[in-house]
């Protein structure tokens, strides 16, 4: 048997996902059947879906897809109307469940930590931000020097000096 890629899609895999993706626009033939109406032939769906997984994988950038998994541009736009109609959240919903049952998932051991606040024991301790660091505000006076004050206190377009 053959090793696959990391990116490739299986038939398993896409057995679970095809049912998740939304319907096909579907588009009708021309009065006589002799020609399609509105537009280019909708994307293969295998094929695109693999090509998301491919940037998904490597982080590569969408216009840079192997031409093997189509067009960048049209993964892309296939990737954000896929996102809109909810498949990846489906996809990711699906995916847990398949593993609560395989192996269980601890639900109540599973937290969600962040925090938004100061750091109560910072304090003046820690000095100034690295980014404030040598501001003209915070220097003293040179010494032996007037105060800088511009020569016109207020000056308009036009007006000379």
């Amino acid at each position: 048997m053959a090793k696959r890629e990391a990116w490739e899609v299986s038939e398993e895999l896409w057995k679970r996902v095809a049912p998740l993706l939304p319907a096909e626009i579907v588009r009708t033939k021309h009065r006589d059947g002799t020609r399609w109406r509105g537009g280019r032939h909708a994307a293969d769906r295998r094929r695109t879906f693999a090509g998301m997984v491919v940037v998904l994988r490597t982080g590569c950038q969408w216009n840079a897809v192997p031409a093997a998994f189509g067009s960048g541009k049209t993964v892309h736009r296939y990737f954000l109307r896929w996102s809109r109609a909810g498949v990846f959240g489906k996809l990711w919903r699906a995916g847990l469940a398949e593993y609560d049952e395989m192996e269980g998932i601890a639900w109540k051991w599973q937290s969600v930590d962040g925090a938004m606040v100061k750091a109560p024991l910072g304090g003046e301790a820690t000095g100034p931000n690295p980014t404030d660091r040598g501001k003209k505000r915070d220097q003293a006076p040179l010494i032996g020097r007037r105060a800088w004050r511009p020569a016109v206190a207020r000056r308009h377009r036009g007006q000379s000096a």
